[in-house]
């Protein structure tokens, strides 16, 4: 089997314990997205004034993809905070992490590093969606970077790709921290292995 079928192979089991954990969160979580899925649309909503507000203009109009991006954005930042969110409470003996006694269990160095490679791609996902949906010579970065020219005619014309990098990277996010609601890497101890 070459790379891009394990890929592909790869990506459709993620999406299907993606969608596998979906289907069994509790209203609580349920309630946590949609509430985290406001938040997320307002803040960036006003502060690129794809929501009209007089605390911030714009002095190029938005484009017709601004809408979509900022909408999907929102949703799946949502979903991804979601997440964090324990099913049933403090005492939930299914949650990772935990058991009967409260103890903690230690993760791996690998759920770890996957832990921190998730709040990155999610964290990068969502600048790049607010650069992507913002007005190009409203952004401090490009305008002192570029100019107002130099905005207009270099930056802007990258925010379509920035948008697509926001999706995918916000996407990737999101369905890891799903899977790994259902499915968790199992590591064997050398001890084990040694037998």
């Amino acid at each position: 089997m070459n790379f891009a079928q394990r890929w592909l192979v790869a990506s459709q089991e993620s999406l299907a314990f993606a969608g596998q954990a979906l289907r069994v969160w509790t209203p609580r979580q349920i309630f946590a997205a949609v509430l985290a899925t406001i938040v997320v649309g307002v803040v960036i909503g006003i502060a690129t004034v794809l929501i009209p507000n007089s605390l911030f203009t714009r002095e190029i109009p938005p484009v017709w993809w601004n809408y979509p991006v900022w909408i999907v954005t929102s949703v799946m930042s949502g979903i991804l905070m979601a997440t964090y969110v324990r099913p049933y409470g403090r005492a939930a003996s299914a949650d990772v992490g935990t058991a009967d006694t409260e103890e903690p269990v230690v993760l791996p160095a690998s759920a770890d590093r996957e832990e921190r490679r998730t709040g990155r791609f999610a964290l990068t996902g969502g600048m790049l969606a607010w650069f992507a949906v913002g007005c190009p010579v409203c952004n401090k970065i490009a305008l002192l970077a570029l100019g107002y020219t130099g905005a207009l005619t270099w930056f802007a014309p990258l925010q379509p790709f920035l948008a697509g990098a926001a999706l995918i990277l916000t996407a990737v996010a999101m369905v890891w921290r799903l899977r790994g609601q259902v499915a968790c890497p199992v590591t064997i101890p050398r001890e084990v292995v040694a037998v």
